[in-house]
């Protein structure tokens, strides 16, 4: 049998190689949505680490779009950074994304070990991030920015996934526009949904709602929003179709045997 060509092996090595990392991220990300009970502990803003499991997520609104978000082995991310990481010792991980300065801040604490954009600096292509912090992976799904219908930056939004515990969390960010098939198959599995619901300056109400159901989180916590009455209007959109729990409370400690067996809604208080 004649030996193969080089460049007939050089292609069969990339794909090899491609074929290697691609198995390698399947192993690393697990984004499997787990029903288990319907119940989970709603504690104070005034976070205790003290109170948290070994397989708990603790999650604290810190106000707009900002959440803290401590895993078991207590690495720390704030979403949408805009300098205010609430109360708590200094993140390990920010996030940030660029639809408006109230998201993101040119001038981050530089105690923090990792500050993740949502948009490319460089000024072209989508950002892509893939960071193994302690016990959380991080990676991002790029949306485009729109105003009043018009493109006004692509890739300037990402939506975050933080994977921790067996949970899928994503943050939507920014979210301008409806996700298509591919964005669905990027951000795979989400246990725990992050969805702005101002009806305005992010999506129309009725959109959020049909992102919301397309994504058939078990847990969707509302942000972005401005008043009590803009918040009721999504769930009055979303009534019968996902029941609403009210936590009364800055802080949620969740694990994967705590989801919900279907879908519902959970209102944080922010700070």
């Amino acid at each position: 049998m004649r030996n193969p060509p080089a460049t007939f092996l050089s292609l069969f090595l990339v794909c090899l190689a491609v074929t290697a990392a691609r198995a390698a991220d399947e192993l690393t990300s697990s984004c499997i949505a787990i029903a288990g009970l319907p119940s989970r502990q709603a504690i104070p803003a005034a976070f205790d680490p003290s109170t948290q499991a070994a397989d708990e997520v603790a999650i604290t609104y810190v106000g707009h779009s900002s959440f803290r978000i401590r895993s078991p082995q207590g690495v720390t991310i704030v979403t949408d950074y805009a300098g205010n990481a609430g109360f708590g010792p200094t993140p390990d991980v920010v996030t940030m994304n660029h639809a408006h300065s109230s998201h993101f801040t040119n001038f981050p604490d530089p105690a923090i070990a990792h500050v993740l954009p949502g948009w490319n600096e460089k000024g072209f292509g989508p950002i892509k991030h893939r960071l193994q912090v302690g016990d959380v992976l991080i990676r991002n799904v790029a949306t485009d920015l729109y105003a009043e219908g018009v493109l006004i930056e692509e890739n300037g939004n990402s939506i975050f996934i933080f994977e921790t515990a067996g949970l899928c969390l994503g943050h939507l960010g920014h979210l301008h526009h409806k996700l298509t098939p591919e964005h669905i198959a990027a951000i795979g599995r989400i246990d725990i949904l992050f969805a702005p619901v101002d009806g305005n300056y992010t999506m129309s109400l009725q959109g959020m709602a049909e992102t919301a159901e397309q994504l058939r989180s078990s847990i969707l916590i509302p942000m972005h929003w401005f008043s009590s009455s803009t918040l009721q209007r999504f769930i009055d959109g979303l009534s019968g179709k996902f029941p609403v729990e009210l936590a009364n409370a800055g802080t949620v400690l969740l694990s994967r045997n705590s989801l919900p067996t279907t879908p519902k809604i959970l209102v944080l208080s922010p700070y």
